[in-house]
């Protein structure tokens, strides 16, 4: 799941700006690809005068703070690319209008993570597929644990 909390100035994202944002975001994950109901956005706004930068009120910041659990990014160059794809994603809703920003993603463990009581299925396992395809979460069997090119393989479907 990637949980982003959008903490921003009160009146700066109307509703269709929150739903706009919400399915840019989304979809950049959806790619990867994972189920889009792993991706949960909330928006808080600041009212004005509550928000410090360097000890200075700061009422045109946007801070972004994203869990993610489903997938951990690898090395540096991943890292580096991903968050710079971040930075495009939400360019239109913050840069674009003269806010200032911040990004950190926290990677949370895999395995403390579940949803409506299921863990979630391994990555391109068959129950991954399935929840993708399906969008929403729901037990699976062992087998569905399995990755899907090992189910493809000659005479494992068989077994």
């Amino acid at each position: 799941m990637p949980l982003w909390k959008v903490y921003h100035p009160v009146g700066a994202f109307t509703a269709e700006d929150k739903k706009g944002l919400a399915e840019r975001i989304t979809s950049v994950y959806a790619s990867v690809p994972i189920p889009k109901f792993y991706a949960v956005i909330i928006f808080e706004e600041i009212p004005a005068g509550s928000c410090f930068v360097g000890g200075e009120a700061h009422d045109k910041f946007v801070r972004f703070r994203i869990d993610q659990i489903a997938r951990t990014i690898p090395g540096p160059i991943l890292r580096e690319w991903w968050m710079r794809t971040l930075d495009e994603v939400i360019a239109p809703w913050v840069k674009d209008r003269g806010y200032d920003w911040e990004i950190s993603i926290d990677e949370t463990p895999f395995d403390l993570w579940t949803l409506q009581g299921e863990p979630p299925p391994p990555f391109e396992s068959v129950g991954e597929k399935r929840w993708v395809k399906e969008n929403k979460a729901s037990p699976y069997s062992l087998a569905e644990r399995l990755p899907v090119n090992l189910l493809l393989a000659p005479g494992l479907a068989d077994r």
